[in-house]
């Protein structure tokens, strides 16, 4: 006889047993079944970090009891709400699909579940995709989706609508709330401190994370995507500078994708890892800022924050929600081109000349379809003489936006024949890797990323010599990376939350002869002050301050450069 489960009860159970467990609604079954499945297996992660912190077994096993029936009568309440026809079978299995990523992610990586990497996620392409993807992945999802989505779709679910259903569904959603507020206060001075020492956790109460992620992005995201930006600079205009220019300025702004101070050698690192630059800084041509914090921990906030008018405590590691500096640059009547190596800008690029690899690849450069940054560098001098004239005359600011140190797949950041640290991780499951290997594979990155600055430097001097510009070059990573300290993998935590690791970047600059004359710059004094606090918030006044662009946007005391700048 057909069941009204979504399984079959064994044939060995007694039928006592069978029987007044067949009673019970369909609905209630799938409902409470899936919510303890979600609490208990879906949090593995969350529970093992529990487990593993200080303090009686008892106190431990009260907290995951307490915990675990929380997050039970949560689940249980969004799943009530959601127990319509038509509407239940395929979220809840896309709930299930989410926490099991959730999980793999977690007890892989220490990556968790928030808003902003959420955001990140929906921006990444298909080959960040390609480079997460793994046997160990597929066997997570497996073991936390797998078995109750064979359950929930083995048989039909019949779920009448109309008030009978809206009136069950509300009475379960109630008797979850119930329990909800039950473990609540049968253990609130636990949970309460739990909750307080720790804020990390929340971010792993799976699937809820995602499902709080999801509701935050679309609240943040869509009024900006019916709102007309906010105007930026319109103001903007040449200083006296370009009156009397033998030359134009050509800035080239270079952003870093996951390089982290710790291991950039010119801030301290014991190995070597950015031999060139170390060259061009002992002939006193460059200055490293050894102390500067990025505005955000994924690329999806730090780049547009980057390039906003806003500091990080004043917004500007939210959605963007005005025009930024390359609209201030282009108005003022400069030539403007990015140049990508990446998943996309981020939309900062979007109202100026942009250019991505993908699009037109180089062979020797681009195997198997992914660029290395240097393919951004063949072909530049058409690409400038490709932009408007008139312009170009003026100046050019050009970004190139690296793949840098991307991860989990370090070893292909970096051309076969210039890793000068073996052997090497070449998977993307990092765990798996020995800390040399892994280390190694990374630190292969960070040198590859010198000869990539090396290259674009050569070239701006070069036009430099030739009297075609008065040249510079400002690089800063866009965020940082763990590589196992504390259990973290990439990057993405949290902010309040992250550490050192994945927020202190590396920053250097280089001028031309003719731009440090005509912005007035001591390159002593830069060097005097290179080691001072500064962040992602200076970056947009420091360009507009270098390229002498006046506008009341500019506020010059976040230009890291005016106090070594003749006219300040």
């Amino acid at each position: 006889m057909q069941t009204p489960f979504p399984f079959s009860f064994p044939r060995f159970l007694p039928s006592a047993t069978a029987a007044p467990l067949n009673r019970v609604p369909r609905a209630a079954v799938a409902v409470w079944g899936l919510a303890l499945w979600l609490a208990l297996v879906g949090n593995l992660p969350l529970w093992q970090r529990i487990d593993g912190m200080s303090g009686p077994l008892a106190h431990r096993v009260a907290l995951i009891a307490g915990l675990g029936s929380l997050l039970t009568g949560a689940i249980a309440a969004l799943l009530w709400l959601l127990a319509w026809p038509r509407v239940f079978r395929p979220v809840a299995s896309g709930l299930l699909l989410v926490a099991g990523a959730n999980s793999y992610f977690m007890w892989r990586y220490g990556v968790v579940m928030d808003p902003s990497m959420l955001a990140s996620t929906l921006h990444t392409d298909t080959r960040e995709v390609r480079d997460l993807l793994s046997w160990s992945l597929l066997s997570v999802l497996l073991f936390v989706a797998g078995p109750p989505l064979w359950a929930l779709w083995r048989q039909p679910l019949v779920l009448r609508g109309g008030w009978h259903r809206a009136g069950r569904n509300a009475a379960g959603a109630l008797a979850a709330f119930a329990l909800l507020i039950l473990a609540v206060l049968i253990n609130f001075q636990g949970l309460a401190s739990l909750m307080r020492n720790h804020k990390d956790l929340r971010y792993m109460a799976n699937p809820l994370n995602s499902v709080y992620a999801a509701v935050r992005v679309a609240a943040d995201r869509l009024p900006h995507q019916v709102r007309p930006l906010l105007p930026v600079g319109e103001d903007a205009a040449l200083g006296a500078s370009y009156a009397r220019q033998a030359r134009p300025p050509l800035l080239l702004l270079v952003i870093g994708e996951t390089a982290r101070a710790q291991n950039f050698g010119l801030d301290g690192y014991p190995r070597d890892t950015t031999p060139a630059l170390a060259r061009w800084q002992s002939r006193g041509e460059l200055v490293n800022f050894s102390q500067v914090r990025s505005c955000g921990t994924n690329t999806l906030v730090s780049v547009p924050c980057l390039f906003s008018p806003l500091t990080r405590a004043q917004g500007g590691d939210q959605p963007p929600d005005r025009e930024n500096l390359l609209d201030v640059l282009q108005r003022a009547g400069l030539a403007v081109l990015w140049l990508d190596n990446q998943a996309g800008c981020k939309g900062v690029c979007e109202r100026v000349p942009h250019a991505y690899t993908n699009d037109h690849p180089v062979p020797l450069l681009c195997p198997g379809g992914e660029c290395l940054d240097e393919a951004m560098l063949d072909g530049l001098d058409a690409r400038l003489e490709a932009l408007d004239p008139v312009r170009r005359a003026r100046g050019v600011v050009l970004v190139m936006h690296q793949m840098g140190s991307h991860g989990p797949a370090y070893a292909s950041r970096s051309p076969e024949g210039a890793k000068p640290f073996l052997p090497e991780c070449r998977s993307n499951a990092l765990p798996e890797c020995s800390r040399e290997e892994l280390v190694n594979a990374y630190d292969n990155s960070i040198a590859y990323t010198d000869r990539f600055l090396d290259q674009s430097l050569r070239w701006l001097r070069t036009r430099a010599e030739q009297g075609r510009n008065d040249t510079g070059l400002v690089y800063v990573s866009d965020h940082g990376e763990s590589l196992g300290e504390n259990g973290l993998y990439l990057h993405g935590l949290p902010y309040a939350l992250a550490p050192d690791q994945q927020t202190h970047v590396p920053m250097v600059a280089w001028f031309s002869t003719g731009l440090r004359e005509r912005a007035g710059l001591s390159m002593d004094c830069l060097r005097t002050r290179s080691a001072e606090p500064l962040s992602h918030d200076h970056f947009f006044h420091t360009v507009l301050g270098l390229m002498d662009v006046k506008t009341r946007a500019r506020q010059p005391a976040l230009d890291a450069l005016a106090p070594c700048a003749a006219a300040g």
